[in-house]
C-alpha cells in the first residue's frame, strides 16, 4: 500500500535565519513540483511554503524516498544539507497525516487558531492540482484535512481571542507607543497580512495609515478600503520621514529598507522613534537598523511572546480539536486500507451478495404459488447473474501490472459501486 510521508521544518525546530533560506516562492514551488513530477520515485507531491514552515508531502513509487527529499530540497534552496538536516522533522503515515490536520486547523501555528493558514493551504494544494503533481491519495488527503480544519473551527473555540501575527504586531507597536492615536504607520506590500495588520491598527484608531508596494494599484486599492494614502515603493525611504511605525510584509527575496537608508531618513526626522514590524520570510527590514539610535526592529520570531500568552487560555479547546483530528486520522487510515485489493472485491462481493438478496426477498414475497424449488432455482440464477456482473471488474482489480496506479483503479472503483461509509464532516 502506499505510503504518505511529510517532511519539513517549522518556527519550532528552526529559526528565521534558516526558514527564509529554505522558503519556496510561488515560482520555485512550481519548478519544483515539475521536477518531482519527472522522478519515477516520487507518485505524488505538494510543496507548502509559508513565512513559519516549509512542508514537502509526497507519496514515493518505491521505498520512502527520504534522503532523495532532502537531496531536492538541498539542491533547489542551494543550501548544504548538513545546514538544516538536524532541523527536519519526518513524519509517517498516520503522523504525517496527523501533523497535516493540526496544520490546517491552526494548533501547529506559532499563533493557535490564526486563520491564515488554511488558505495558504488551499493555495499550495491548487498549484499541486494544476501542475497535476497531486493524485488520488494527495487528493482525498487534502479535501480530508481542509473538511476536518472547518470542524474544528466551527465546533472549537479555538478561534476566539485568536491573534494572528499581524495583531501581535499591532500589539507590540502598543506597547511600545502606549497610544497609537497620534502615530502614523506606513505597510510595505498590499497584501492579506497587510490588510490584516490594517484592520488592527483602524481598530486602535490610528492616525495615518501610508501603502506602498510594488504594484501601485494594489497599495491604492488597500489605501482607498481604508482611507489611508499609496505611494509608490521606489518612494518608501522618503516616506521614512513621516512616519512612526513601518509593517513589512512583501515577497521579496532581498532587504527592502536597508541600514544606510534608515540612517539617512533619521536625520531629516530629528531621530525621532522609528519603529519596523518584520513579518515577512525572506525578512524585509535590515536587522542591522537595530545599531541605530531610536530605530528597533522585530521580526516574526520577537513576536513568539506577544503571541505565547493567548496559547494557555485556548488549552481546553485545543484538546477538543485533537480529538477531532484523531477520529479523522483514523477515518482516513480506514479508507487508505479499503484501498487494497483484497478489501475492495470482498466489499464489492458483499454489495452485490445484499443486493439480490433484498431484491429476491421482495419479489418472492409475492409469489406464494412458488415451490421451494423454484424458489431456491430463483435464487440460484440471481446470484449468478450477480457473480457474471462483477466477474470482469474483480479480474481487471486482481491483475495489478508493475506500471499501474491501483489507488486510483480502485478508488474509481469504490466510487462507482459506492463501496464506502458516509463519513460524518
Amino acid at each position: 500500500m502506499s505510503k504518505i510521508i511529510l517532511i519539513g521544518i517549522n518556527h519550532k525546530t528552526a529559526p528565521v535565519e534558516l526558514r527564509e533560506k529554505l522558503s519556496f516562492s510561488d515560482e520555485e514551488t512550481l519548478k519544483a513540483l515539475e521536477f518531482l513530477k519527472q522522478d519515477e520515485d516520487i507518485k505524488e507531491s505538494l510543496i507548502f511554503s509559508t513565512c513559519n514552515r516549509t512542508e514537502v508531502l509526497y507519496v514515493p513509487e518505491t521505498g520512502e524516498q527520504i534522503d532523495k527529499i532532502i537531496a531536492f530540497i538541498s539542491h533547489h534552496k542551494k543550501v548544504d544539507i548538513s545546514e538544516f538536516k538536524n532541523s527536519l522533522y519526518i513524519h509517517k503515515e498516520d503522523d504525517a497525516i496527523r501533523h497535516l490536520f493540526r496544520v490546517a486547523s491552526s494548533l501547529d501555528s506559532m499563533v493557535v487558531g490564526e486563520p491564515q493558514i488554511l488558505g495558504q493551504i488551499k493555495q499550495a494544494y491548487r498549484v499541486a492540482v494544476e501542475s497535476k503533481a497531486s493524485g488520488v491519495l494527495l487528493n482525498r488527503l487534502m479535501h480530508k484535512t481542509f473538511s476536518i480544519a472547518k470542524k474544528v473551527r466551527k465546533e472549537t473555540g479555538i478561534g476566539d481571542n485568536a491573534v494572528s501575527i499581524s495583531y501581535a504586531a499591532i500589539e507590540l507597536a502598543n506597547k511600545i507607543f502606549s497610544d497609537l492615536s497620534q502615530k502614523s504607520v506606513m505597510l510595505l506590500g498590499a497584501g492579506e497580512m497587510a490588510e490584516l495588520a490594517v484592520e488592527h491598527l483602524i481598530s486602535n484608531k490610528v492616525k495615518d495609515i501610508v501603502v506602498a508596494n510594488r504594484t501601485f494599484k494594489n497599495a491604492v486599492d488597500l489605501a482607498q478600503k481604508f482611507n489611508g494614502q499609496a505611494v509608490k515603493f521606489e518612494e518608501r525611504e522618503d516616506a521614512l520621514k513621516d512616519v512612526d511605525i513601518i509593517i513589512s510584509s512583501t515577497g521579496a527575496t532581498d532587504y527592502v529598507l536597508t541600514q544606510n537608508q534608515v540612517k539617512r531618513v533619521m536625520k531629516k526626522r530629528r531621530h525621532h522613534t522609528l519603529f519596523f514590524i518584520d513579518i515577512a520570510v525572506p525578512r524585509d527590514i535590515d536587522p542591522k537598523i537595530n545599531t541605530i539610535s531610536n530605530a528597533y526592529v522585530y521580526d516574526i520570531d520577537d513576536l513568539k511572546n506577544i503571541v505565547e500568552s493567548n496559547i494557555e487560555q485556548r488549552g481546553k479547546e485545543t484538546v477538543k480539536a485533537e480529538r477531532f483530528i484523531e477520529v479523522a486520522v483514523l477515518k482516513f487510515r480506514k479508507w487508505l486500507e479499503s484501498l487494497a485489493v483484497v478489501p475492495t472485491i470482498k466489499a464489492l462481493n458483499d454489495k452485490m451478495s445484499s443486493i439480490v438478496e433484498i431484491e429476491c426477498k421482495k419479489t418472492l414475497s409475492n409469489l406464494n404459488h412458488f415451490s421451494q424449488e423454484d424458489i431456491e432455482a430463483i435464487k440460484r440464477m440471481t446470484r449468478a447473474i450477480a457473480t457474471r456482473t462483477i466477474h470482469d471488474p474483480i479480474l481487471f482489480l486482481r491483475n495489478t501490472g508493475d506500471h499501474r496506479d491501483d489507488s486510483l483503479y480502485l478508488n474509481v472503483t469504490r466510487q462507482l459501486f459506492n463501496l464506502d461509509i458516509p463519513e460524518e464532516e
